[in-house]
């Protein structure tokens, strides 16, 4: 069976007013929450907080095995939200059914493993192309964005161009890795890798976010490749949030992506994408 054509996209490198966009995943305020029961602290308090802290939209994974977010979260961070929701999911009929009824702004498609702690790799798009292409069909028809979360491997990048993908959010988790290890080289390699595919995503005219494992000490190199124009970062910022609060937290992550990446007004042809409507 033949993958789907995928349909018109934007134009290539469509930069907002901002140039690089931020979403805060607040998948660890509902662990801390979930750690003794009842409703606090609450996820939806966390995503306004962000908010008011630079974020451009908030991110949520509701795994199978609802270890933190909570399908009730779902349905209160779309209803009451002021900017987009992106809703991390698994590859299943399940999550499908879900994403369908509550109509998130985009959906990042993530491989799952129930004895994981996090998301440890990028979907096996080459591999898995038939189903993921049923559901990124499903998804767009729903006029939901489709994100597929990949290692930054050019031809990972392209098989996702061609289910028909609107974004690949390119694996940071072995930069950061190798940033802790303080392996200089093994840091130059790996961003050269991720460059490498953003750039090949860019001519396919697939949008390009990134994350996974972003610190205040790994985010600027990231931020300074062109055709990113999204970071999801989640963890740090919650670890951060305890010792400095999390408006602050967020607001000096928005400021490092900025100085590494000064903001650049709308290019005048540039196509609506991403996060210029508000859901």
């Amino acid at each position: 069976m033949s993958s789907p054509p995928p349909s018109p996209r934007s134009t290539p490198r469509a930069f907002d007013a901002r140039a690089l966009r931020l979403g805060v995943n607040i998948d660890h305020v509902a662990t801390i929450r979930n750690a003794r029961g009842g409703r606090h602290p609450d996820p939806l308090r966390a995503a306004h907080l962000s908010v008011e802290g630079g974020a451009d939209g908030i991110t949520a994974h509701l795994r199978e095995d609802r270890r933190h977010i909570s399908d009730d979260d779902i349905a209160r961070l779309k209803r009451e939200l002021t900017r987009p929701l992106n809703l991390e999911m698994a590859a299943t009929d399940e999550m499908l059914a879900i994403a369908l009824r509550h109509l998130p702004h985009a959906c990042c498609i993530v491989p799952e493993r129930r004895e994981e702690r996090t998301t440890e790799g990028g979907l096996d798009v080459v591999g898995g192309g038939e189903r993921l292409a049923r559901i990124v069909t499903r998804l767009r028809d729903a006029h939901i964005r489709v994100s597929l979360f990949v290692e930054p491997d050019e031809e990972t990048v392209a098989a996702s161009a061609a289910i028909g993908a609107d974004i690949v959010e390119l694996h940071t988790g072995r930069y950061c890795e190798l940033a802790l290890e303080e392996d200089a080289a093994g840091v130059r390699a790996e961003l050269a890798r991720i460059a490498s595919a953003a750039a090949a995503a860019d001519r396919l005219g697939v949008e390009v976010h990134a994350g996974h494992g972003l610190t205040y000490n790994t985010v600027a190199a990231v931020a300074r490749i062109p055709e990113i124009v999204e970071l999801n970062i989640g963890h740090f910022l919650i670890g951060e949030a305890i010792f400095g609060g999390l408006v602050g937290a967020v607001s000096r992550m928005r400021q490092l992506m900025d100085y590494a990446r000064p903001p650049r007004p709308l290019h005048r042809d540039r196509a609506t994408t991403a996060n210029d409507v508000e859901p």
